[in-house]
């Protein structure tokens, strides 16, 4: 493959590589797109090309002729290795504008509909610590960097890792040190494992082999200080685990909800194993404007507590219920039936997860009704309208296009407000087409894939106009974004 001197990079692309656009030979009559890791715009690069499609290549940076003037000082020891955060090195200010470019072009390029003027990307008051939630693998024999390896030093440290999988290796662990993702109870608590673990000369799972006593942990924490620790073993060794989570107890008192698993299976998923309590309740709580969510161990919540709450005002008052804005309208609109019939709307809540959206909005509307696939999650919603004393909720759990039907809206009643938050594959036709039938005055799509999200707005945009376009940065320093746009039926 050839190596290309003196490139230079113009942009960034949807995945989170930058791009340039090059000939790779003389003799081509133009050049094709060329996605590169770690690049910044401006940058003028070397660039070893590492594959070649049909219509475009991937190749990597292999010297830095000339730093792109926004280039920034990565802060992670990590960076550029464990695969993620793609984007440390560029400026903040820069990621929020290229989002709401990725957006622009999703919806312009795919959807091909008449758009209002998109808003800037509504960017996270936290771009370091951010998350609530992380995840770690154990691994016996921990990943190696290929500049490691070259030095051919011999490794007197421990083979053991724990830490993430290299990007396109389930085998593969990169040990951390230190991750910027999450408070620092996160890596205090990491690193005293990991440290426990080798002084007690405790097995970490062997990945290829399956067996060995340490596999994976979970450290949740929550905006109420709230925080849960989750061990998960991979051979069920009462003594040893025993000896675990004594020793994590008492060094950090502050857990909330200190948890365990024996996971025998062949993948790490915890989704069908027992989660055992060792100290405190099963879950934590996070709070929003005085509502309580609980979250447990198998719980879908928003990674990023504090930019989910500014998510979910934005939908909320998308849907024209914000308690102090009241009904949003655009010029020449008219207010909702409902405002004008002095009532409190109907709202369908479509893919509803644990219901954080739904109970959020509930106090403002006269019924929400909630549908998602995951029975569990169905389980949560129920359990947090409890919680919170709120008696207008349905929720019901099945797959979208089965429950979601012409004669389930005439047996709920029609939806003045319909807010939906599919998945990365947004929503299937047939539900478009019950959404459609139902005709609610006002939709909401909550999206983070703007791609899909413009799939389906083209197949509503016969009867919906999109009246507002909001970008939310739930994930900085990386290429993710989410999109809320407000749809009003057409006269």
């Amino acid at each position: 493959m050839p190596l290309l001197e003196g490139i230079e990079i113009t942009g960034l692309a949807a995945e989170g590589k930058a791009l340039a656009r090059v000939r790779l030979r003389p003799e081509d009559e133009s050049p094709i797109v060329v996605f590169i890791p770690y690049g910044a715009p401006g940058d003028i690069a070397d660039v070893q090309i590492d594959r070649k499609k049909h219509s475009y290549a991937e190749g990597h940076i292999v010297r830095l002729v000339a730093p792109s003037p926004l280039r920034v000082q990565p802060f992670c020891r990590h960076f550029t290795i464990c695969g993620g955060c793609k984007w440390q090195h560029i400026p903040y200010e820069e990621q929020l504008a290229q989002k709401r470019q990725q957006v622009t072009d999703a919806l312009t390029r795919i959807g091909k509909i008449t758009l209002p003027e998109i808003m800037p990307t509504l960017g996270s008051a936290d771009t370091v610590a951010y998350r609530n939630k992380m995840e770690y693998t154990f691994s016996n024999k921990k990943w190696r960097t290929f500049e490691e390896l070259r030095s051919g030093r011999e490794f007197t440290d421990s083979p053991n890792g724990l830490g993430f999988h290299i990007p396109g290796a389930f085998d593969k662990v990169l040990h951390i040190e230190q991750c910027h993702l999450q408070e620092d109870f996160g890596n205090r608590v990491r690193n005293f494992i990991y440290d426990f673990a080798l002084a007690h000369g405790l097995s970490f799972y062997d990945i290829r082999n399956n067996h060995g006593l340490l596999r994976t942990l979970m450290i949740r924490t929550a905006s109420t200080g709230e925080k849960m620790v989750v061990l998960a073993f991979g051979e069920d060794d009462p003594q040893a685990i025993r000896m675990v989570m004594e020793a994590v107890a008492s060094e950090f008192p502050e857990i909330t909800s200190l948890e365990y698993a024996v996971n025998l299976k062949l993948n790490d998923s915890l989704a069908d194993v027992e989660i055992i309590p060792f100290r405190g309740p099963d879950y934590i709580e996070e709070e929003m404007e005085g509502l309580r969510f609980r979250v447990n161990a198998k719980s879908f919540y928003q990674t990023n507590s504090r930019q989910a709450y500014e998510l979910y005002k934005v939908a909320r008052r998308f849907a024209g219920l914000d308690p102090e804005c009241g009904p949003l309208t655009v010029e020449g609109e008219e207010a909702p039936a409902w405002v004008a019939e002095g009532r409190r709307p109907l709202v369908y809540d479509l893919y509803t997860g644990t219901g954080t959206i739904a109970n959020f909005v509930a106090r403002q509307a006269a019924k929400v009704i909630g549908i998602e696939y995951v029975e569990v999650a169905i389980e949560d919603a129920r359990l947090n309208s409890r919680v919170n004393g709120l008696d207008n909720t349905l929720f019901y759990a099945g797959d979208m296009k089965d429950v979601l039907t012409d004669g389930f809206i005439a047996g709920h009643g029609r939806p003045d407000v319909m807010i939906v938050d599919p998945p990365r594959a947004g929503m299937h036709e047939d539900v478009v087409k019950v959404i459609l039938n139902a005709r609610p005055e006002t939709i909401v799509y909550v999206s983070c894939n703007p791609a899909t999200q413009a799939r389906d707005l083209a197949l509503m945009d016969h009867l919906y106009e999109v009246t507002h376009v909001q970008p939310v940065d739930m994930f900085p320093h990386t290429h993710h974004v989410e999109n809320v746009v407000r749809l009003r039926r057409r006269s």
